[in-house]
């Protein structure tokens, strides 16, 4: 059989599909909304308990010859967030997740118990952030000591998937080194940085066994498999976060590709042969799902901004984005800064949206929408210096994510960034990354990284006629604008910190 199960576990939904490898279509997909806990202090949480549902409403919209017809299952899932499970298998609290800012005192905290920011990202290649698990689980330690003391497990939310579907604990790098917690050059979990975690208790005990990329993590559990619909024993590869699942989705497995995801966040990442480390901390040094390094830039505020913008003037998205056809590139002056959930990059767990450069001219609905969706187009990049400073040369940008059908959003991209845009055709990277990680454990090609990404290439397809060239035209413009953006931050940046 051809046939391979991607599940993307993401913050507002849960996303299946099964691909066919042979024909190389997606034959079947469903989907289950996702509630999000938010408070004022930064809070976003969910339970494990909606994902499990949320995975069998998916399920249910798959016909019953296609899930008969799965050879393998691979688990996508949203990086970062905290899954405290005791020895029984329960989850002993709610999850907090990658948009979560609620933990930046642990972050000081741990930062300090190690020596300070710069000798954690000398150390293991990464700050400690806000979004990243170590502070999550420091968080419930100085908050629920009762359920920390409980703790057995710490799960990243695919693992928890993993762990259901499966009966296994077990962890692959690439989600592990989204933790803080690994040292990305060894691939290995870094003592020191668990002891900054807490000096008491031997954290590593409750970390999954690492596999490696090609691994299969398990094997689908009988009951499971019934409540599924799915075939008794099918092989469940390791999987990873959405951002290395996404990377295969979207056949970023060479150097040169520069992968751009537009949803509630904004991510940004290429392929590294070598561990890639950036000493200013603005690129993420993440391992990937398939053996090498995949340094990202996350924002926590993308099309989130758009969307608040879009509410505020009750505007269908089609007539909102005429709206914003409808303003010059520049908008006129105004700037956003669209920090409405804090921000991972720049890194403000506290800070708030502002619109910045209003003058009696210039305010109004069409070029406050523009400088929205500039703002989040400016945020990202934010990472392309760093990803010149530490990388090859790049040629194209792959896009996916909600926004990515959007020609204005594509063209805006290209524009900014100075680099053709290419549209991925599979609507979700994340979950074709996922359906392809399950097709690579029935391959020869691992441990041969070419070969694995020309198997790759061969299954990611591209809209052609919604590829977005740069203006060079425009290039001088957006460069002082995206300078004024730099400015107004560098001056509300006080305010927030």
């Amino acid at each position: 059989m051809s046939r391979f199960l991607g599940i993307d576990l993401g913050t507002q939904s849960l996303k299946v599909i099964i691909y066919d490898a042979q024909s190389r279509q997606v034959v079947a997909s469903g989907s289950s909304d996702l509630q999000l806990t938010s408070h004022a202090d930064g809070t976003r949480e969910q339970t494990a308990d909606w994902w499990i549902q949320a995975l069998h409403l998916a399920m249910q919209q798959i016909p019953a010859r296609d899930k008969q017809s799965v050879a393998a299952i691979g688990v996508s899932g949203q990086q970062h967030g905290f899954v405290p499970v005791g020895a029984d298998g329960a989850v002993l609290a709610p999850v907090k997740l990658w948009c979560d800012t609620a933990t930046a005192i642990e972050c000081d905290e741990i930062e300090s118990a190690f020596g300070g920011r710069q000798r954690c990202i000398e150390a293991v290649g990464n700050a400690i952030m806000p979004g990243y698990t170590a502070s999550k689980v420091r968080w419930l330690k100085n908050h629920n000591p009762d359920a920390y003391g409980a703790m057995s497990a710490i799960l990243l939310p695919h693992d928890y998937l993993n762990f259901y579907l499966t009966g296994e604990q077990f962890m692959e790098c690439g989600d592990a080194s989204g933790t803080g917690l690994l040292d990305i050059r060894k691939r290995e979990w870094h003592r020191g940085m668990l002891r900054a975690v807490d000096p008491d208790r031997e954290l590593e005990e409750c970390l999954p066994h690492l596999v490696e990329a090609s691994a299969t993590g398990g094997h689908l559990r009988h009951s499971i498999a019934t409540l599924l619909g799915l075939p008794a024993g099918t092989p469940v590869a390791c999987g990873g976060g959405d951002n290395m699942m996404a990377a295969i989705g979207t056949g970023n497995l060479v150097p040169g590709r520069l992968t751009m995801s537009l949803g509630t966040s904004g991510t940004l990442f290429a392929y590294s042969d070598t561990p890639c480390i950036d000493p200013m901390g603005e690129l993420a040094a993440f391992c990937s799902s398939t053996g090498g390094w995949l340094p990202l830039l996350c924002t926590m505020n993308c099309t989130i901004a758009t969307e608040l913008a879009r509410s505020l003037f009750q505007m269908e998205v089609k007539l909102f984005d005429t709206s914003v056809s409808k303003s010059q590139p520049g908008a006129e002056g105004v700037i956003v800064l669209p920090f409405y959930n804090g921000e991972r990059t720049p890194n403000l767990p506290n800070g708030r949206g502002c619109i910045m450069g209003l003058n009696d001219s210039n305010m109004n609905q069409v070029n406050i929408n523009r400088a929205s969706m500039e703002s989040a187009v400016y945020g990202l990049r934010t990472g392309l210096e760093a990803f010149r400073r530490s990388l090859c040369p790049l040629d194209e940008i792959r896009l996916t994510g909600g926004a990515a059908r959007s020609a204005i959003w594509r063209q805006m991209i290209a524009d900014n960034f100075k680099l053709p845009v290419r549209l991925l055709d599979a609507e979700e990277g994340a979950a074709m990354g996922a359906a392809l990680n399950a097709m690579l454990l029935c391959s020869d090609k691992h441990g041969d990284p070419a070969a694995l990404a020309a198997e790759v290439d061969e299954h990611v397809r591209f809209d052609d006629s919604a590829t977005a060239l740069p203006d060079d035209s425009l290039s001088p413009l957006y460069d002082q604008v995206y300078a004024d953006y730099r400015r107004y931050l560098d001056l509300v940046r006080p305010m927030f910190e």
